[in-house]
This record gives structure tokens, C-alpha cells and sequence, in this order.
């Protein structure tokens, strides 16, 4: 017979992993179309969901529910994302790579003025890229985007209004 101790723990644990499976179901849709706006190929984007649920079932424990689960969840997947991101650029030796990436894609469906504007973001730098897509594509809230960058709302408007503009400028290049 265990003792009482042990027992209790076992139960911990089951309803621990029981809780986890739950919510891997409940976000990975999102969480992927999340990452995959930031990397922009598949097989990142599987790469990084799957290092962004290791590291929340590594840190759930700690998690102190000072702000939803999901946002808690968005800043890691968003912070595994960039840090992808820095990891690959770094190896990118041709400047036609995102090129090739968009259009070699299968997921990608090959819209001109898509595939135009997705190559613009991708040239923002990694902060303005960041924001611009989650304002942009993920129609969240300046303030959501604050609880989960870390970042004042104005520093976020300002940031956003920049990447706006380079967007602009970079569209119209494409025109002609």
C-alpha cells in the first residue's frame, strides 16, 4: 500500500498532465497561425510550437496566473518565434532566401498581394515585425500586445506607426 504522501503526488501529476493535454488542444491552432505569421514557413512553425509547449510544460509549475494563460503562452511562442528568427538570419547567405521560402512553401497559395505584403513585413526589423503582425493579422489590442511584449502602449503605437510606414513605402516599390 503507498502512503498517503505518494499518493497525493501521483494524483497531482495525472491532473497535471491531464490539464496540460487539455489546453495543448485548446491553443495549438492559434498558437501555430501565431507563430507561423512571425517565421512564415511550415516547418518552423512546427519546430518552434513544439519548443514553445516544452517550455510552458517545463515552467507551468511557475506560472502565477497574473495574467491569462493564453497570453502567458502567446509571450513564450512569440519569444521562441523571434529567437528562431535571430537563429535562421543568421544563416540566410542570399538576399532572394524569403523569396524562395514564400513560393517554394506548399502552404503558401501564392497571392501576389500577399505574398507583396508578407515580403515588406518580413524586411521590418524584428521588433516592428513582431507588432505589426500581431496588430496587423491577429487583430489584438495594443493593450494585449503590451501584457505579452513586455512593452508600454505607446512605445507599441509608435513601433506599429513605423512598421506602417516602411510597409507603405516598401508596397509602393513593388508597384513599379
Amino acid at each position: 500500500m503507498q502512503e498517503p504522501g505518494i499518493w497525493k503526488e501521483q494524483l497531482k501529476k495525472e491532473q497535471y498532465q491531464s490539464l496540460f493535454a487539455h489546453l495543448v488542444e485548446a491553443y495549438t491552432e492559434r498558437l501555430y497561425w501565431h507563430i507561423r505569421s512571425i517565421l512564415l514557413r511550415h516547418d518552423w512553425t512546427d519546430d518552434v510550437l513544439q519548443e514553445c509547449f516544452i517550455k510552458a510544460w517545463k515552467a507551468l509549475p511557475s506560472f502565477r496566473a497574473e495574467s491569462a494563460f493564453y497570453t502567458w503562452l502567446y509571450r513564450i511562442a512569440t519569444n521562441e518565434a523571434l529567437a528562431h528568427l535571430k537563429k535562421e538570419r543568421r544563416f540566410q547567405l542570399q538576399e532572394g532566401a524569403l523569396n524562395y521560402h514564400l513560393s517554394a512553401d506548399p502552404y503558401f497559395d501564392g497571392d501576389e498581394a500577399l505574398k507583396n505584403l508578407l515580403e515588406a513585413v518580413a524586411e521590418l526589423p524584428d521588433k516592428q515585425q513582431t507588432v505589426f503582425k500581431l496588430k496587423y493579422f491577429q487583430n489584438l489590442s495594443f493593450n494585449e500586445i503590451s501584457e505579452m511584449l513586455g512593452t508600454s502602449v505607446g512605445a507599441l503605437k509608435a513601433s506599429f506607426h513605423h512598421a506602417k510606414e516602411k510597409v507603405k513605402v516598401q508596397l509602393n516599390l513593388n508597384e513599379f
